[in-house]
């Protein structure tokens, strides 16, 4: 906690000197779809609509069951209303922009709206790294010390695990938008992507963006680096505890519950991680695959998260065909 503290203080003293110096900031940046393809725009929002029903109803569906059946008010399924209501804020906090860019053709969005909109989509990124270590936590406890599962994560606890992970989000991007306001622009004001990124509207600043590489990275460290390690320890030692099981059948079975857990760690990380290795590693790539893997890191958890979660837990599948079969 010490050193989010200390990164939050030196990088806003670092802004508040950077504040003295004049800045140029364009009324309004440019969001863009696919480049040379405006006349298609219309047919090219269908998937998105599609997109955006289908996260919005599955995780909704989601919250509903498990609201709706006190048997399953227990923790793991709290993690994953979590998990949902995360996925919920990261839908809505690109659906404006995208599909007023490819149903409306309506491309322009203000300076500050565009701060926000990155602090936000930058917020439930880091927001869902932390809840899968929650969630890591969870099958760790049930698996290797289950008789004091429910002594260990009682519903105070996981609120407080809540409360720790929004607060120490919140702490790492604090300072971001007024990085991004403190910079001059005097180049173009268009934006690679149909919503804001830190890092797309750092490229184009015209002046020295060291700062904010240097406290960008450190986010990620901190945030994916140390999330994705403590996930990684944590299922070490759960092995470690299923392999000491004599019987084969109650080790699948251990091994079974954290499938769709182990799925969902897969399907936000590996888009995570493959947007800045192509951006740094492959910069001859097309520019149709830099636009596509951005949306895949955007809208693959929202979208697939329910439907792995409805599908491998059976208790949410029981519950949507029970929600079903009353209609």
């Amino acid at each position: 906690m010490d050193s989010f503290c200390m990164y939050t203080g030196v990088c806003s003293w670092l802004v508040m000197v950077g504040f003295n110096s004049t800045s140029f900031q364009p009324a309004t940046f440019q969001l863009t779809g696919f480049p040379g393809q405006e006349a298609a725009y219309h047919w090219i929002s269908v998937p998105f609509v599609v997109l955006y029903v289908t996260a919005m109803v599955g995780n909704c569906l989601v919250l509903c069951i498990v609201w709706a059946d006190r048997r399953l008010h227990q923790p793991m399924y709290l993690f994953l209303c979590m998990l949902a209501v995360n996925d919920l804020g990261m839908a809505l906090s690109t659906l404006p922009t995208v599909l007023g860019t490819f149903c409306f053709h309506s491309t322009d969005i203000a300076f500050d709206g565009c701060l926000v909109q990155m602090f936000f989509i930058h917020f439930f990124s880091f927001m869902e790294s932390g809840i899968l270590v929650a969630m890591a936590f969870d099958r760790l406890v049930a698996i290797c010390n289950p008789l004091r599962y429910a002594a260990i994560l009682t519903n105070p606890r996981i609120v407080r695990i809540g409360l720790v992970i929004v607060v120490k989000c919140t702490s790492m991007l604090f300072p971001f938008p007024f990085l991004i306001k403190r910079l001059p622009y005097c180049k173009s004001n268009v934006l690679s992507h149909a919503y804001c990124l830190h890092s797309d509207m750092m490229r184009l600043a015209c002046a020295d963006t060291t700062l904010n590489n240097i406290c960008g990275l450190f986010a990620i460290l901190i945030t994916y680096g140390l999330d994705s390690l403590f996930i990684t320890l944590s299922y070490i030692m759960i092995l470690r505890t299923v392999l000491n099981v004599a019987s084969h059948k109650q080790r699948l079975t251990a091994l079974n519950t954290c499938i769709s857990h182990i799925c969902a760690v897969l399907l936000f990380y590996v888009p995570t991680l493959a947007v800045p290795i192509i951006h740094r590693f492959w910069k001859n790539a097309p520019l149709l695959v830099h636009i596509l893997m951005s949306y895949v890191y955007i809208f693959v958890p929202p979208v697939l998260n329910p439907i792995v979660y409805s599908v491998k837990m059976k208790e949410i599948h029981k519950g949507i065909l029970r929600l079903f079969s009353r209609g």
